[in-house]
């Protein structure tokens, strides 16, 4: 081992606890981290936290070598996550007592940035008010071998909040309307629409386990225009539909089956059909349809049956 590296070494140990000392001290002498309007600051605090320090949740994960330091930040950290679940329960409050979710729409009009002026960023990345609608819904995460997707379903992926208020705003849903999220997942989609809308929301979803993680979300929030079905979305019954949402849950014959599916509801009545991701380019061919917006598949894409 040369002296030249032994050095630097021992610089490092020196100096690492003390920039992390000073970064933790600007956050703890911070009071307006703790206040319920700084979410999206106390994210990226606690984002900071992770990477400055290496992780907090298994042994030896940590970058710091001086325990007490790291202790100090382990407990800063557990104050904001405090902060963060004291909003969260002020929002579930809210929706529980009935009537618009007024809190939760606070924080999603506030939570757009200026970049979002001409909508939502395209994409599938997440930001804080995905953060925020996680924290409110307190879903029941599944994962393990049961829930490795068979050949046509696509492994699910929930939709970034952002896009879900755009369909929202393109769409112009209302009480009057009946949503139905085709491959709804965890239900995030029908769950935010009928708190934001009103509108009877209708997740359809072939996995069960997904279905009852929705329906304990609905009962604790007591949402009872939204239902799900643990159903395959080619033997569903689609008649009381008006707008339909596919998240690329499936592909091959199975979108080919439902789009033919929802092409004879077309026949009965005036539907509109939105998506997002890869399906989009097989929606966006169906001659049956009409885009009322472009056929982007990093963007909420809409058509009009005609």
């Amino acid at each position: 081992m040369s002296t030249t590296t032994t050095s630097v070494r021992r610089e490092d140990e020196i100096e690492c606890p003390t920039d992390l000392r000073a970064f933790r001290c600007g956050l703890e002498a911070d009071s307006s981290l703790f206040l319920p309007g700084q979410l999206r600051e106390r994210l990226i605090a606690l984002d900071d936290l992770d990477a400055r320090f290496g992780g907090f949740d298994s042994e030896g994960s940590t970058r710091c070598t001086d325990s007490r330091l790291h202790q100090r930040a382990k407990a800063l950290r557990t104050r904001l996550e405090v902060a963060n679940a004291e909003l969260y329960q002020s929002v579930r409050s809210d929706i529980v007592r009935g009537g618009q979710p007024r809190t939760l729409l606070h924080w999603l009009e506030d939570s757009a940035g200026q970049s979002e002026s001409k909508g939502p960023l395209p994409g599938l990345g997440f930001d804080c008010r995905d953060e925020l609608l996680s924290g409110v819904l307190q879903l029941r995460e599944l994962s393990g071998p049961n829930f490795q997707p068979s050949p046509g379903i696509v492994f699910y992926q929930p939709t970034p909040v952002r896009h879900i208020l755009q369909l929202i705003a393109a769409t112009a849903l209302a009480e009057d309307d009946v949503f139905v999220d085709l491959g709804s997942g965890l239900g995030h989609v029908p769950l935010l629409v009928s708190m934001v809308t009103g509108a009877q929301s209708l997740g359809i979803e072939v996995q069960a386990a997904y279905v009852a993680s929705a329906r304990e979300c609905a009962k604790s929030l007591r949402l009872s225009r939204v239902l799900f079905i643990p159903q395959d979305a080619r033997e569903a019954d689609l008649s009381s539909g008006t707008v339909f949402y596919l998240y690329s849950p499936f592909n091959g014959s199975i979108l080919t089956d439902v789009l033919s599916a929802l092409r004879m509801e077309s026949t009965r009545r005036s539907i509109k059909i939105c998506s997002l991701g890869p399906c989009t380019r097989t929606v966006a061919n169906e001659t049956w349809l009409k885009a009322s917006t472009p056929p982007d598949t990093g963007r909420i894409a809409v058509f009009d049956s005609q």
